[in-house]
């Protein structure tokens, strides 16, 4: 079978290598979509993400959804053919952590492309059926793929403990940080303030239901949700945007008792805001750890059309072409928000 394979930052080779088998309650599945996210990104540019190095050849992408293969011994269904989405997430299942309801914190976790577990930019792979959803008629293989980072959003907009008639900012409007504007509408929020870069995806930003958007770079954010709101600030802040000032920016624009979500990984390990505004409102701060339980709810979402996850997708690749996506996504050039490899 095809894998697209990392051998160090920007080294990408797709090459044969053998199709696996499906182990004990394993499912074979053919990938049919794979989405490219911010930390493939991170990993194709820098060769990893803090302590997790790409040692040895290593697939990337864990946003997928795929067609049952085969299954593994012990496992009775889905049926042969079954399309379905995946959760990347396998949890040890027994810990403390996730006994407790947070699997997403389980220091045994293995995750789909996270070294040294295979990702998904392959033809074939095999994964617990447990982590397996069957996907409705209305939902195609690119919607299933895009149930992944919905959840992320989903489990970030939980953690904010939304108020009905919430005001909300949301900085960076990437593909994360655009499921977060949807779902804090979802959620209650009155209005929501949004920043980026590109202009396209704050066009996007817009449609998906931003009141107000700045061009980051054309201005600063901080002054500008301070003149909006009467420098009162804004209820809760939602940092999407993978960058080292936006931090500060979040703690800067949150009311006093307010509410900082972090989303966002920095390409430096490290996290920097002022620590004296911080204390003196009093805010709680939260960092997002992936997803946890989203998956029916993400389904639930995306059938009854209360999230668009489809408009993300802005540009498709073949799996041949997956260096080509994965730069894309890194220059963030051509107006991409999510680049799609499909096979």
């Amino acid at each position: 079978m095809k894998s697209a394979r990392l051998y160090g930052p920007r080294d990408l080779r797709v090459e044969e290598v053998p199709c696996p088998d499906p182990q004990a309650g394993d499912l074979l599945i053919r990938v049919c979509a794979v989405g490219i996210c911010g930390s493939d990104v991170h990993y194709y540019e820098d060769g990893g993400i803090g302590a997790n190095r790409v040692t040895e050849a290593h697939e990337l992408g864990h946003e997928f959804a795929g067609v049952v293969a085969a299954l593994g011994p012990g496992v009775e269904g889905p049926p042969l053919g079954t399309r379905v989405a995946v959760d990347p997430a396998i949890p040890c299942g027994t810990c403390e952590f996730c006994l407790e309801g947070n699997p997403n914190l389980c220091p045994h976790i293995l995750f789909v492309s996270t070294p040294p577990t295979r990702g998904s930019l392959v033809e074939y792979i095999a994964h617990p059926a447990s982590l397996v959803f069957p996907l409705p008629e209305e939902m195609d293989f690119a919607d299933g793929a895009m149930l992944e980072p919905l959840g992320v959003a989903i489990h970030t907009v939980n953690l904010a403990k939304l108020r009905p008639g919430d005001t909300a900012a949301v900085l960076g409007s990437g593909p994360i940080g655009l499921l977060t504007i949807q779902m804090a509408r979802l959620g209650g929020v009155r209005t929501v303030y949004a920043t980026d870069l590109i202009p396209e995806r704050l066009a996007m930003a817009q449609r998906m239901g931003a009141d107000e958007v700045l061009q980051a770079g054309e201005a600063d954010p901080v002054a500008w949700v301070e003149e909006l709101t009467g420098g009162r600030g804004v209820d809760v802040v939602f940092e999407a945007a993978w960058a080292a000032e936006t931090v500060a920016q979040a703690v800067a624009m949150a009311k006093p008792g307010g509410r900082v979500v972090i989303a966002g990984i920095p390409s430096e390990d490290v996290l920097s805001f002022p620590a004296s505004a911080a204390r003196r409102k009093g805010l709680t701060i939260k960092l997002v750890r992936r997803m946890k339980h989203t998956y029916p709810r993400s389904i639930a979402l995306v059938q009854q059309g209360l999230v668009d996850v489809r408009s993300l997708i802005t540009h498709r690749f073949p799996l041949t072409e997956a260096r080509e996506a994965l730069e894309l996504a890194a220059a963030r050039a051509d107006g991409v928000v999510k680049a799609l490899v499909e096979m």
